[in-house]
Parts: structure tokens; C-alpha cells; sequence
């Protein structure tokens, strides 16, 4: 570590030599502007699922449209942020003050979907073009498509939702209200999208403030002089770390859950990792092709999986911009799962298989590092949307409802894996019950630790959770879950997890097991058991026993 505070002093931007001082005072000043962005968005949101779950993320851009900073937000929408910033850019000719454009086409530099992403130009002196680019991207509980909540089990994209190419929302500070009208004319709950909307907009308002108000402090060739200097630092970091690992090359494969004509098939997913000097490769070459459901991801989220996975294992020393994302080379063929062509179905490709990528990555640089790298964790973000008309009140009001269920962490070389938390890609929280209960019609007859289901070892993997929900209205309920028939890995000897279990129970008490993925309608009084995965073991717990005694 001490290499990397040496080099920082080292770096040149622009002819100039950076002081380390400095360089730690605009890691932490750009990144507030995003952490603030984030209370912002939050606290002015309407959705549950964005007030309480916080399922949003927030990130500076350079006028280049390089990724500056970034808060501590959701990794699967951070290391594809990028490209939805580029797909602005592209789009917009000329920018002028007060503009902000909508997007999230997953083929246009989105996602999936229901997360939206809104960039806008910052605009800090008298050039004529940009200097700074704000983003936030939200997950919306509906943007309209086949099902409530918008993650349907679908076959191709227009099933999904409303697509929103880059286009100007607001232009010179004037809102597009043609455009929004038509936006939310075409989801199931208008005015709470409206309302979410509008709370992204607000983000982008305390942005802008912030970045004026810190270059009206410091100076704006300062201030864009150190967001140059971070990101050659993040590189440099990054590099060095990577230049410690041995050179070789590890393969790994994983598989998705697939059901074709009814029965459970398994769609592969390979990786080969080659570690040269200060560079790493990750080539998904022999991965399955596009699959005709919404599993698959775009090139955009696989490369943010392999991100988030080497970032990982270099550490926090290197700030999260483009930098530390330049050492890293991501292939996939175009049309495998991998790397989705239109007019592929992608919902799950985002909170899925993402989560997949993670862990095909990790098993082969487990092979490189086998001190370093965790075991499984639970490996799906067990997403739940629920929706129909809340009559509780009278009329029919149209609700939807979506959650991601948290789990096992995988265990470490150092200690046992967390229990009942959000992995990797994922980074939000639940919904509190008070706070269900309040919005929804329906209520939860249970939540607690899914005791057991981690993966014994040295150190044991950490237990999923078990969510029961119990509904009051006629629903229709769409899962779409992984790990329900192969289990979270445990690594060095450690057990794998419990794979996770959807459960429906009848009003009479009667049980019946449902697939990881399904659309069903249930009646009052019905209700579902969730029960996530655990996460894999660490270690061979035997071996340790016997050379303790």
C-alpha cells in the first residue's frame, strides 16, 4: 500500500505533478457530491423500493464522459453507468444548461428496464461544452410490460416495458411534457413513477450545486485537474495489484436455471481468466447463446460484474472511477447470454445473471488465489414482484410491488460469510415490514434467519432468510430466482450452501413447491415462503479439526 501513497505523488496530469494530500481530499469531496446526490434521491423518492430499499445509484462524470466517482450505491448499476453517460453523449449534439436526458433502452447503454437512468451536463465556466456529467439510475417497481413490477418471464424486450431511448426529458430547464405523458401513461402506478422522476431530478440539482460550489472554491482547473489525477491513480492501484498475481491462465464454469417445455435445464457459462503482467482478460468464449428467456445480460452488465470482481480483490486503496476498470478486458460473443442482441429478453439478465458472472469469475481466480477469494454466496437476488388493485380502501387502486431477498454471504479466508444479507451485485436493503404492510395488501407472517442453510467448513458460509407473505387481494405474483436446484460453492475443501426454495401454501396449510421462476395468480388468504440460499463454505473444517488435536 505504501507503493500506491508514493505513486500518487508521482502522478502527472496535464504537465503537473499531483500532491497526495490533495489527491485523498477529492477522492472523498467527488464522491460526497455523489453520497449526497443519493440522501437526495432518496428522501425525496415515492416508491417503497427506492425510499427504504434504496435501489438507486448516483455517479460523477468528467467531460469526456469519464466515471470521476461514484457513491457506495449498487455495483450492477455503477460499472454499467458508463455506458448509458456514452449512450447520452452520443445522442446529444449540442448540450446546453438545464438539459437532462432519459434513458433506458438495455441496447442504448441501459440495463434492464426498469432502471432508468437520467445524465445531465454540468456547465462551470464560459466554454460552450460541458465540464462535469451527472448520472443517477433508479429502479422503477413498474415500467409497464406483460407483468406487474416489470420482471416478467419474458421471451423478448418489447414484453418487458416501455423502451426509452437517450431523449431530452428537459431541455434548457423546460420539461418534455409530451414525452412524460407519454411515459406514464404506459406504466401501471403514473404517479408514483412521477413521483420517482421527479426525486432523480432533484439528485441532479444538488449535483450541480455542489460541483459549482466546488469549483467556485478551488478553482475549476484544479478541480479537473485532481479528477484526471484520480483516475490515473485508480489505474495505476489497480495494475499494481493485478501485476502480483501469478500469470496463468484459469477457467471456471457455472450455469443458469433455465426451464424449457416445463423441465429444469442448465445453460453454461464459462470463463477463462488470463493474468499477464498488470492486465487481466476475462473471455466467456463457449458461454451458452442468447436464451429464449429474460436471463440474458447485455455486454454492459457482464462487464460490470467482471469489475466488480477484480475490484474486490485489489482493495479500497484505488478509488472507484474508469481507471481501475482499464486493466481489465471483458470478451463475449455477440448473441451468447452474455452479450444480448435485440430484441433479447434481458429483465433477469441484470439481477440474475450478473450474479452468475460473479461467480464464475471468482472460481477461476480462486485458482490463481486461493488465499484471497471467497466461496459462493447465495447467488441470486431472489426477485419478487407482486401487483394487482388494493381495494382495501375501496376502490381498485393499482399497486406494484417489487423486492429483492437477501441471503448467505460466502465464507472467507478469514472469518464465516454474513447471514441475511444483500451479495455482491446487489447493495440494498429490504423492505421494512411497517413499511410493506403500510403500502401493500398484503402482510408478512414471517422473516427470520434460514438457520443452517450456510455451507459447513473452517468457516461457515452464512445463512439465507425465509420470507413469508400472506395476500389480501387477488395478485399476480412473478419469481424469478436462481440457485433453486445448484447450490452456492464453497471453496478450499468448505461445503456448498442450501440451494433456495419457493414455497405456495394454501389457506388449509397444504404445501406446494414452485419452480425458481413463475407467473401465478394467487387468491386471498394464499401465501408465499421464500426461502434464499445459504453461502458455500470455506475450508475443510475436518482437516483443520485434526491438526488442531
Amino acid at each position: 500500500m505504501a507503493q500506491g501513497r508514493e505513486g500518487a505523488a508521482g502522478d502527472r496530469v496535464s504537465g503537473h505533478t499531483s500532491d497526495p494530500v490533495l489527491l485523498e481530499l477529492y477522492r472523498h469531496r467527488l464522491s460526497g457530491i455523489a453520497e449526497e446526490m443519493g440522501v437526495t434521491l432518496r428522501r425525496t423518492s415515492f416508491s417503497p423500493n427506492i425510499k427504504e430499499r434504496l435501489d438507486f445509484s448516483c455517479a460523477l462524470f468528467d467531460g469526456e464522459g469519464r466515471l470521476l466517482a461514484q457513491a457506495a450505491h449498487i455495483p450492477v448499476h455503477l460499472g454499467a453507468m458508463p455506458a448509458s453517460v456514452a449512450a447520452a453523449l452520443r445522442a446529444v449534439r449540442a448540450w446546453q444548461p438545464g438539459d437532462l436526458v432519459i434513458l433506458n433502452d438495455p441496447f442504448e447503454g441501459g440495463t434492464h428496464l426498469p432502471d432508468i437512468t437520467m445524465v445531465s451536463p454540468v456547465f462551470v465556466g464560459d466554454e460552450g461544452a460541458p465540464q462535469f456529467f451527472l448520472a443517477t439510475r433508479a429502479h422503477h417497481a413498474d415500467v409497464g410490460g406483460m407483468s406487474p413490477g416489470s420482471m416478467p418471464l419474458s421471451t423478448e424486450v418489447y414484453q418487458e416495458g416501455i423502451i426509452i431511448p437517450p431523449l431530452k426529458l428537459d431541455e434548457a430547464g423546460r420539461t418534455n411534457e409530451a414525452l412524460l405523458a407519454l411515459l406514464l401513461r404506459n406504466v401501471r402506478t403514473p404517479n408514483e413513477r412521477r413521483g420517482d422522476l421527479a426525486a432523480q431530478r432533484a439528485s441532479h440539482a444538488v449535483g450541480e450545486a455542489r460541483l459549482r460550489e466546488l469549483v467556485a472554491r478551488h478553482g475549476l482547473a484544479e478541480v479537473a485537474e485532481y479528477g484526471g489525477h484520480l483516475v490515473a491513480y485508480s489505474e495505476r492501484v489497480t495494475r499494481a495489484a493485478i501485476a502480483g498475481w501469478p500469470d496463468g491462465v484459469y477457467e471456471a464454469e457455472d450455469v443458469l436455471e433455465t426451464v424449457s417445455e416445463g423441465e429444469v435445464t442448465f445453460a453454461p457459462l464459462r470463463v477463462r481468466a488470463t493474468i499477464a503482467g498488470d492486465g487481466v482478460t476475462l473471455d466467456f468464449e463457449g458461454s451458452a447463446p442468447a436464451l429464449p428467456s429474460s436471463l440474458n445480460a447485455v455486454l454492459a452488465i457482464t462487464q460490470s460484474a467482471c469489475w466488480y470482481a477484480v475490484r474486490c480483490l485489489v482493495g479500497d486503496e484505488a478509488p472507484v472511477n474508469g481507471g481501475g476498470f482499464t486493466p481489465v478486458k471483458v470478451l463475449a460473443p455477440a448473441g451468447s447470454v452474455l452479450n444480448a442482441q435485440p430484441p433479447a429478453a434481458v429483465a433477469g439478465g441484470n439481477v440474475e445473471t450478473s450474479q452468475r458472472v460473479v461467480d464464475v469469475v471468482f472460481s477461476a481466480l480462486a485458482q490463481a488465489l486461493p488465499e484471497q477469494v471467497a466461496a459462493a454466496g447465495q447467488g441470486t437476488m431472489n426477485n419478487l414482484t407482486i401487483g394487482g388493485l388494493d381495494t382495501r380502501a375501496g376502490a381498485g387502486t393499482p399497486f406494484a410491488y417489487y423486492e429483492t431477498i437477501g441471503g448467505g454471504m460466502g465464507a472467507h479466508p478469514e472469518g464465516d460469510g454474513l447471514s441475511g444479507v444483500h451479495v455482491h451485485m446487489s447493495n440494498t436493503l429490504n423492505t421494512p415490514v411497517e413499511a410493506l404492510e403500510r403500502a401493500y395488501p398484503f402482510r408478512l407472517w414471517r422473516y427470520a434467519l434460514r438457520e443452517g442453510s450456510g455451507g459447513v467448513g473452517h468457516h461457515r458460509g452464512g445463512d439465507g432468510v425465509v420470507r413469508e407473505y400472506e395476500m389480501l387481494v387477488p395478485c399476480t405474483v412473478t419469481m424469478l430466482s436462481e440457485r433453486r436446484e445448484r447450490p452456492p460453492y464453497g471453496l478450499q475443501g468448505g461445503e456448498s450452501g442450501q440451494p433456495g426454495r419457493n414455497v405456495l401454501i394454501h389457506p388449509d396449510g397444504r404445501e406446494e413447491a414452485l419452480p425458481g421462476k413463475f407467473t401465478r395468480r394467487f387468491r386471498p388468504g394464499e401465501r408465499l415462503r421464500v426461502e434464499t440460499p445459504g453461502g458455500g463454505g470455506w475450508g475443510n473444517a475436518e482437516v483443520v479439526t485434526r491438526n488442531a488435536e
